[in-house]
């Protein structure tokens, strides 16, 4: 039998129990101190006192052990009970679900139940649902799924909901709407469920349109309806639907907390509306870490990179300590301008939390270290992850390959080969393209970019056909590259063209570059660069008239070359510089040691 230890004076002598009424009377006692309980020690005591005095109340005790979150203890208790019915294995999966999120245990605890022949229930089904649906297990799911039809379980409401995230999160969106159809009196959390599912899934068309359904039905949004078809607006782009949620939420007084508005700032961001996400997060009274993170990820993820680390900062000064999600957007960003001081003190705060084992974060430290200049720091990192996915691999051979290692970065992609926990995707084949480019590879470029289909069944996209153009291009095959632009399946955009243009002007083609800036003109006519470039080239050929053609055609449609920018991190900040700035109030200074700099170091400007 189970040996409680660490007894106390809690109930400070064993009561000897002579009678009937006794013996109640204890029981009710203990109940009435199980009920207070509020540590495993006390709990533990008065576990003692049933066992020396026979009281045998498990359905009782286990819930009170697993709201104190004892695994092992709770899985001990229930070991020990002679003929577990219904509620204990009930009262156990649901533990297993909500409180350990042990979802394969919980599956064989069903398992288990069935074995014993105990009959599952209502309540049963919901945590099974939950523990398939999070890991993906279909074939358990679907078994289970058919056990409540035996069972005359289908009409009921949570049953049905749990059935419906369930393939939604096992990407069965018709097994899930073939329920949600089913179901003969749908009621708010009928709609939310399958609406989530779409949203959660990336069928935002798909979650508008029945958030719409739900409304003409009669049925006011909630919360949860709120946050799913702002998802679902986010992924669309549709900013007009975004904004009428936001005046909803306004007019019914709905309270603006972390969930509603971390829904609403990742739904602006995702939109491409800085301003309006930053003005909801500026309104939010209490904001949590989720709330943080929609504002600072969303900085990161729309290219303002500075005022990701300038929010990161405050909140780190409002007392808010960062989490993993956190950490992988700030990482974003310091790679993004090259801010590697506050990455180094990212990377120290990660490892003294114990985050630099997180996959992700780990594989945001490599693309943040290899993006500011310190392979070497990536590579560590990389070297000293306990696990491997796909991300990381992809990290590490884009950073070699972008830092001209080809050879390294294809030894790598081999080495990623043998590994059977991540497989190439199509961004793995970007980093490998890549480093052929890199490296004038041709012939191993071309047998990877076929590989990628043949062996993988991976679509190339047009990142893989713009790497391609460029490597032909590079190597001077501009005629072939100009086939493989005409042979592909989708027309080719800026960059592909940015490329093949940029080769001509160094191979000096003008016929390639006439095919090409006629294409440009159409796609991007405000952008300075092709103008420049084609001018350029016709003036390499001594097409004297065509030049200066080109620079009377880009004046004649206002266009001015944008000025480049820098960035500076000093000092715990990043200082935004672009040509020609004046107006920072130590500009001369820094001019004038630039200048004393490029010039020790032997710096001849090319001019033209």
């Amino acid at each position: 039998m189970l040996k409680p230890k660490n007894y106390s004076n809690l109930i400070s002598r064993q009561i000897a129990i002579t009678n009937t009424n006794q013996l109640s009377n204890l029981t009710q006692t203990l109940l009435n101190l199980l009920k207070r309980c509020t540590s495993v020690k006390s709990l533990q005591q008065i576990h003692t006192q049933m066992l020396i005095n026979s009281i045998q109340k498990p359905n009782y005790f286990l819930p009170k052990i697993i709201n104190l979150k004892n695994f092992t203890y709770a899985s001990l208790f229930f070991s020990q009970i002679p003929n577990p019915n219904d509620y204990s294995f009930n009262i156990m999966i649901r533990g297993l679900t909500t409180t350990w999120k042990n979802y394969p245990l919980a599956i064989q605890f069903y398992y288990q139940m069935r074995s014993l022949c105990v009959k599952p229930d209502n309540f049963t089904f919901p945590f099974v649902f939950i523990s398939c649906g999070n890991l993906c297990a279909l074939h358990h799911g679907q078994i289970a799924h058919c056990t409540v039809f035996m069972l005359g379980l289908v009409s009921d409401s949570h049953v049905s909901h749990s059935l419906i995230t369930m393939y939604a999160k096992c990407g069965q969106l018709g097994y899930a709407y073939k329920v949600f159809d089913e179901i003969l009196e749908r009621d708010l959390v009928s709609w939310n469920s399958i609406i989530s599912g779409y949203s959660k899934m990336g069928f935002g068309q798909e979650a508008v349109r029945l958030f719409m359904e739900m409304r003409e039905d009669g049925f006011e949004p909630d919360e949860m309806s709120l946050v799913s078809v702002l998802g679902a607006c986010g992924d669309l782009g549709d900013l007009m639907l975004g904004r009428w949620i936001e005046g909803f939420v306004s007019e019914r007084n709905v309270e603006l907390n972390s969930y509603i508005g971390s829904a609403l700032i990742g739904m602006y961001c995702k939109c491409g509306d800085l301003l309006s996400a930053r003005r909801v997060f500026d309104a939010m009274a209490k904001k949590d870490i989720v709330t943080w993170n929609a504002m600072i990820t969303g900085y990161a993820q729309n290219g303002a990179s500075n005022e990701a680390i300038i929010l990161f900062n405050v909140m780190r000064e409002a007392g808010i300590n960062p989490d993993k999600i956190t950490l992988v957007g700030v990482l974003s960003a310091c790679a993004s301008i090259g801010a590697l001081d506050v990455g180094k003190w990212v990377e120290t705060y990660a490892s003294q939390r114990g985050f630099e084992k997180d996959v992700y974060v780990a594989s945001a430290l490599v693309d943040m270290f290899a993006k500011c200049g310190n392979l070497d720091n990536a590579l560590k990192v990389f070297e000293n992850m306990p696990h491997k996915n796909e991300v990381s691999w992809n990290a590490m051979i884009s950073a070699l390959a972008f830092h001209g290692r080809a050879q390294e970065a294809l030894s790598l992609f081999r080495r990623m080969l043998t590994d059977s926990t991540a497989q190439p995707n199509d961004i793995t084949f970007i980093g490998v393209l890549s480093a052929c480019v890199h490296a004038g590879l041709v012939n191993e470029g071309r047998q990877f970019f076929d590989s990628m289909k043949s062996s993988f069944g991976l679509v190339p996209k047009i990142e893989h056909f713009s790497c391609m153009v460029d490597l032909l291009a590079r190597t001077g095959l501009l005629y072939e590259a100009w086939d493989f632009i005409e042979k592909m399946p989708g027309k080719p955009d800026e960059i592909i063209l940015g490329s093949l243009l940029g080769a001509c002007q160094k191979y000096k083609n003008v016929d390639i570059s006439e095919r090409v800036i006629k294409l440009l003109l159409l796609m991007e006519p405000s952008n300075s660069g092709n103008y420049i470039i084609s001018s350029k080239i016709y003036a390499n050929s001594k097409r004297w008239e065509d030049s200066a053609n080109m620079r009377v055609l880009m004046r004649q449609r206002g266009v001015t070359k944008i000025p480049g920018c820098s960035w500076v991190e000093f000092g715990a900040q990043v200082h935004e510089f672009h040509a020609g700035d004046m107006l920072h109030h130590d500009s001369v200074e820094i001019y004038q040691l630039l200048n004393d700099e490029m010039k020790r170091l032997g710096y001849t400007p090319k001019v033209g």
